[in-house]
């Protein structure tokens, strides 16, 4: 049921909500924000913000598993993706409190954290402790998102044209760059 009208919708339900933010989190994560920004003007920040960090905690979680079995195997198409295991691990050895620390502060941003989720990946972190950064992480974000959806009530026209054109900006950029890399 939806606080805000009384009526129950499945378009507005918080379980589809985090149904979604797994499966983003489990594959590109590029809808993220969209969604808090849409799903904040139906239900109070603060269960977004667990929620929905808990589903991303898990979809993080189930990408990360997916990377690691992708980086296990001899695919020629991975090779140049694969940083040197021994590189890392001597890194993470020295500072390893920091690799969490460095997770939760990605998550908390709207930076990309891909380069950590490879690392980690790589280096066979445990992707229950990585969960649990990206839960710890993603929260405040999400809070924050959620909250600016809730108060500002943003059209949801105008959240998915902006999503659109982000698409399309990063189109343009690909195919700029293979063009340059052609010369």
């Amino acid at each position: 049921m939806s606080p805000n009208t009384g009526r129950c919708s499945i378009e507005k339900s918080l379980l589809l909500l985090c149904l979604l933010l797994y499966v983003d989190a489990a594959t590109l994560a590029f809808a993220t924000t969209a969604l808090l920004l849409i799903y904040g003007r139906y239900y109070d920040p603060r269960a977004i913000a667990v929620a929905g960090g808990f589903a991303s905690a898990l979809g993080s979680a189930t990408q990360l598993l997916l990377l690691r079995w992708i980086l296990a195997g001899d695919k020629p198409w991975m090779r140049r993706l694969k940083p040197s295991r021994d590189k890392l691990e001597s890194a993470l050895k020295q500072f390893p409190s920091a690799s969490f620390l460095a997770l939760v502060v990605a998550r908390a941003t709207p930076l990309p954290d891909a380069p950590l989720k490879l690392v980690a990946a790589t280096i066979g972190y445990p992707a229950a402790l990585y969960g649990l950064a990206t839960f710890l992480g993603s929260m405040p974000y999400y809070f924050v998102l959620a909250l600016i959806g809730h108060k500002f009530k943003v059209p949801i026209w105008i959240i998915v044209g902006a999503l659109g054109l982000v698409g399309v900006g990063i189109v343009v950029d690909a195919l700029r760059r293979r063009k340059q890399a052609a010369r």
